[in-house]
């Protein structure tokens, strides 16, 4: 309760200092007495301080300090007081949104590099389905995501126009309205549900956070990385990651959306292929979690100070 009033309290501009129930600033410190690291890894690590970087810089003078998120760390939503403070500290930051790495360098971060997001090949791979599976989470048109009133709307009106859509995931008892070609499941999936939903849907949604300002998302390679055929928000970065119409198809507004469903309901042979492609480009970019931490590393490793580098998104 403390922390999520103080985290709504530095929301609204309150310079206060995010709880640290956990311990994480002792046991990080007590870790660093105990080994002479290489690395030292902090993902969102929202309740370090920069007393604590000093104390790990002074135990391990040659460790790299190496922050990651993959959220919008310039939203005062995903911050913290510490995590500002200390962001100078860091020796790198690596960030998913590509729009961050200049943000974050005006924030005082000396080096800050963009990767893509990536895929864990254990748990996003294509599985057989069987007719069960199809029946169980699959349909005409899907999409596995938290709630959002935009998301809704263009499932909504999909669903008005003929087309049967399935949605699962997080909080979508907020949905406003209801309709016969619209099932709501208001249920994640996790795990092989997940990569077989994704197979057993003919299309598959992929919409963008807007609170995140999102050019990407881990969807925008999970969907493909399952085998399954992606409709995605149309951005520069969707589209250096897989060619529009051969490799994933994009939209751009409400009407296009509308025509590109109906036009690949119809076409099973393009969708498949599409597909397939899709999940090819996966492989072969390297757009797994290790491929891309491997690139990052080799940068960081590899090389003197970058000055806000980025690792290609899409090789």
């Amino acid at each position: 309760m403390r922390r999520r009033i103080c985290s709504r309290l530095f929301r609204y501009g309150v310079p206060v200092s995010r709880p640290d129930v956990a311990n994480d600033n002792a046991r990080l410190l007590a870790a660093a007495k105990q080994g002479h690291w290489d690395i030292v890894w902090l993902e969102k690590a929202l309740t370090i301080g920069p007393q604590t970087l000093v104390g790990v810089r002074k135990h391990c003078p040659v460790a790299r300090i190496i922050g990651f998120s993959p959220d919008d760390m310039n939203g005062r939503h995903n911050q913290s007081q510490q995590f500002l403070k200390a962001l100078p500290l860091y020796d790198y930051f690596l960030t998913t949104k590509s729009y961050n790495v200049h943000e974050l360098g005006n924030r005082g971060c000396p080096n800050v590099v963009f990767v893509g997001n990536g895929f864990d090949p254990d748990t996003f791979r294509p599985l057989p389905v069987s007719s069960e599976d199809r029946i169980r989470l699959g349909g005409d048109v899907g999409f596995i995501g938290t709630y959002e009133r935009e998301r809704a709307d263009l499932m909504y009106y999909l669903a008005t126009q003929g087309i049967r859509v399935r949605g699962w995931g997080s909080n979508w008892g907020k949905m406003p309205w209801q309709h016969p070609n619209l099932a709501i499941e208001n249920t994640p999936l996790y795990g092989d549900d997940f990569a077989k939903a994704c197979a057993t849907f003919k299309i598959n949604l992929a919409f963008l956070r807007k609170i995140n300002r999102d050019q990407q998302t881990t969807r925008s390679v999970e969907i493909p990385a399952c085998g399954g055929f992606m409709l995605a928000e149309r951005t520069d970065e969707h589209l250096e990651l897989f060619e529009e119409g051969e490799e994933a198809e994009f939209f751009a507004s409400r009407e296009e959306l509308l025509e590109k469903c109906r036009h690949y309901l119809r076409d099973n042979q393009a969708r498949i292929r599409i597909a397939q492609r899709g999940y090819e480009r996966c492989l072969r970019s390297g757009y797994s979690n290790s491929e891309r931490l491997r690139e990052a590393l080799r940068i960081i490793l590899g090389q003197g100070a970058l000055n806000y580098q980025h690792v290609n998104c899409c090789p």
